[in-house]
């Protein structure tokens, strides 16, 4: 077990100094979600007069995007330079190998976020509680980063990588990122009757997280 956490460990911290070297991937999702939280911010303004009401979705879509956009590169990346394919030579295993795939895409994920959240709350004058947005925040990105990562893995194998990855992520995150925008919402403007939305995240993750580990293997040897 210690080999394995080693394992990931060491190959987390191979991509870390990688995209702190080129810095392309986590500032490219960093302006283009600001982009986004910008855009939106302006259409609402001359729509919707409770901004509580669209404010949430606003977010969202600006981090799924900008997670597309940066899982899109990790990978393709390493197919690109063939550090995936000396990777696998190398004694690893496989779930080893996603884990920390899965990390590092959390760790980029999460430096856009905490760029976007103060300029979100600034734009949308909306009030958050930092202590109760956390988890909604953590388990929504795990989401993404669970099934993007998996299927990252598959698109950078093709051609069309960068038109097949959102094909194949969006269908399968949308009951998390419905969750992670009722539950956002719900702080904003709570309600009695809302349903346990950061429960089902939980389980969206756990189940999701358990099949990418057992299937990882049969992807990237494809």
């Amino acid at each position: 077990m210690s080999t394995f956490f080693t394992q990931v460990a060491m190959i987390l911290w191979k991509d870390i100094r990688c995209e702190l070297r080129s810095k392309q991937t986590w500032i490219g999702m960093a302006l283009f979600a600001l982009i986004v939280l910008v855009i939106f911010n302006f259409a609402f303004d001359l729509r919707v007069e409770d901004k509580a009401a669209v404010a949430p979705g606003a977010l969202w879509v600006a981090f799924i995007f900008a997670s597309i956009l940066g899982l899109s590169r990790t990978v393709a990346a390493e197919r690109e330079y063939g550090s995936m394919d000396r990777l696998l030579l190398c004694p690893v295993e496989r779930p080893a190998i996603y884990l920390a795939k899965l990390l590092g895409n959390l760790l980029f994920i999460g430096a856009v976020e905490v760029i976007a959240i103060p300029v979100f709350v600034a734009l949308f004058d909306v009030r958050l509680l930092v202590g109760a947005l956390l988890p909604i925040i953590l388990f929504g990105t795990l989401g993404i980063a669970i099934i993007g990562t998996l299927f990252s893995v598959i698109a950078a194998a093709t051609q069309a990588r960068e038109l097949l990855l959102p094909v194949l992520v969006f269908p399968l995150v949308v009951p998390v990122v419905i969750a992670a925008v009722r539950a956002t919402g719900a702080l904003l403007a709570p309600s009695p009757n809302e349903p346990p939305w950061l429960a089902l995240m939980i389980a969206f993750d756990i189940i999701f997280l358990t099949l990418s580990l057992l299937l990882f293997r049969y992807v990237v040897e494809e």
